[in-house]
């Protein structure tokens, strides 16, 4: 199978450079590595624990969840029996939290997933929102994300009630770049990679594939400024 931009779907890597151990597009590596030092000095010490994601990653989560292997969360990040659930309820519980695979920005690169390792070890963090409320380990980074993001390109594409992914204070994206990816996605290519898949639930997803990557590819906080 011959896909057009298959980096935009995460089938490919060769738009990527290694940083510290992950995978970043080089312009969002560069920009990343300043907002780093930045916030080093107001003691913050911000690190990544996730990046790239190919396809076949997200879709070993995806499964994992789809076949309740995986806990699956609600809205306010509670476990959730999905025993007698449909697969259209399945579906729109793992897509609360977890991209489907084909449509996660991590695919991209541009997107990361952050915490403060000073106040939180990687092997504790559950990246719930929690974390980065008020009393959470991680509020001052947020609090300095907030304020300072901006500036190196950064900013929080999942917000509440102006995406349809949950809002993730965790995440970043570098939107001189990502917007131009989101621009680029093609429903008609993802429908193709879909049907050569082994994604669960595959029936589901491609009966309402059009609406789906409107709700969670598209519509996402809009880019600053």
């Amino acid at each position: 199978m011959r896909v057009a931009s298959p980096h935009l779907y995460g089938l490919s890597s060769a738009h990527l450079v290694e940083y510290y151990g992950f995978l970043l597009e080089s312009e969002t590596a560069v920009a990343f590595d300043k907002m780093r030092t930045a916030a080093s000095k107001d003691g913050i010490v911000l690190e990544i624990c996730s990046a790239f994601r190919d396809f076949d990653r997200q879709q070993l989560i995806w499964n994992a969840k789809a076949s309740g292997k995986r806990v699956l969360l609600d809205s306010d990040s509670k476990p959730v029996d999905i025993d007698r659930k449909s697969a259209e309820q399945i579906i729109a519980l793992i897509l609360l939290w977890s991209a489907l695979p084909g449509t996660s920005r991590h695919h991209w690169g541009t997107d990361i997933d952050v915490f403060d390792s000073k106040a939180i070890s990687k092997a504790s963090l559950k990246l719930i929102p929690q974390e980065y409320a008020s009393n959470g380990p991680c509020h001052q980074l947020y609090t300095w994300l907030v304020n300072n993001a901006e500036q190196f390109g950064f900013y929080f594409p999942f917000q509440h009630g102006l995406s349809g992914v949950s809002a993730e204070p965790w995440h970043l994206s570098y939107y001189p770049v990502s917007k131009g990816f989101v621009d680029d996605f093609d429903p008609r290519e993802l429908r193709k990679i879909l049907q050569d898949s082994s994604v669960l639930h595959k029936d589901s997803l491609l009966c309402n594939l059009e609406s789906l990557v409107q709700e969670y590819v598209f519509r996402v906080a809009p880019t600053p400024q």
